[in-house]
């Protein structure tokens, strides 16, 4: 089976499970019953094969990836909505009428530029604008290094900060029971929850486990193109040309970072590749937290009908796309 058959990210009340060919949203509503979303999924690097060669395949499944995510968050939070706006109706003795939800795609558009506009400013540019301060521009390699260092360091802060909120402790533990389902289906188990629960919350191919790999790699990356700049112009680029070159060089940075992912994943038995993923691992201890069984039968909901298997034997209500 291959290590990326399937993967997912936690959503509120929920989990979002992906395979090859389907996208699939489950969330876990007061009621208890869980209404679950399907989507038919084609990637475009199948649709056009030059989309599909390595390094481009991984740019391209990044801002897919980041468009199903924000897909999946809106739909989980319009069911949240919804039971908010359905529980104030019964309690003015209204009759409650479940409205059609469709996501705007000039909003959903809007949410990636501002979400993508934010990470940038924040995670890139204002890594190099305190590195800049520091004036340590003549030495390509120590510049990008202490910028990787404090882009990491605010990562880290960041997600250590959030993991203080209330809302946050429910998604990292539908984090948590996303990992374990996805090691317990790669290990061949039976998807209960009892059987579930037994596998570990800390997952060595998810996004964090990897951060560090590709922080690397964006620091040798962003060093070689400044030393190259200086070579050519015979100056180190100021500030705004840095982060114009460097933002140019984040497709290939996410390109071959997919692509170290997928090898991480055939060689996790490998020593290296257990030191490189170790700091991510970590990580996971912050980003995920342990799951319920009943987050964790929302975990194997999603799973099930991402990979088109039988379905659980639980309360679960269709959602039509």
């Amino acid at each position: 089976m291959s290590d990326l058959a399937v993967g997912g990210q936690a959503v509120i009340e929920g989990v979002m499970m992906r395979s090859d060919d389907r996208i699939a949203t489950a969330v876990r509503i007061p009621s208890g019953e869980i209404k679950v979303k399907t989507d038919h999924f084609f990637s475009i690097t199948k649709k056009y094969k030059v989309l599909g060669l390595p390094i481009l395949r991984g740019a391209v499944s990044f801002i897919e990836m980041m468009v199903i995510g924000i897909k999946a968050l809106n739909f989980s939070a319009d069911i949240a909505v919804g039971e908010i706006e359905k529980e104030e109706a019964a309690q003015k003795g209204e009759v409650y009428e479940e409205k059609k939800k469709k996501t705007n795609n000039l909003v959903l558009a809007g949410t990636i530029v501002f979400a993508l506009s934010l990470g940038i400013g924040i995670f890139f540019f204002l890594p190099l604008a305190i590195s800049s301060f520091l004036k340590v521009e003549k030495n390509a390699l120590f510049f990008n290094l202490i910028a990787g260092m404090i882009r990491v360091t605010f990562f880290v802060l960041y997600v250590w900060g959030i993991s203080f909120l209330g809302d946050f402790k429910r998604v990292f533990a539908y984090h948590g029971a996303e990992h374990k389902s996805i090691f317990a289906f790669e290990s061949g188990a039976q998807l209960t929850p009892e059987e579930v629960t037994r596998y570990p919350r800390r997952h060595p191919r998810c996004g964090t486990s990897f951060i560090f790999i590709v922080a690397l790699f964006a620091i040798l990356t962003y060093a070689m193109s400044d030393t190259v700049f200086a070579l050519i112009t015979g100056n180190n680029p100021e500030l705004l040309t840095r982060f114009a070159l460097h933002f140019s060089l984040l497709p290939f940075v996410a390109g071959v970072s997919y692509e170290l992912l997928k090898l991480s994943g055939k060689t996790r038995e490998s020593k290296i590749t257990k030191i490189l993923i170790a700091p991510g691992l970590w990580l996971q201890n912050i980003t995920t937290k342990e799951p319920t069984a009943d987050q964790i039968e929302v975990a194997i909901v999603a799973l099930e009908t991402a990979m088109n298997m039988q379905e659980s034997n639980l309360t679960v209500k269709r959602v039509p796309v």
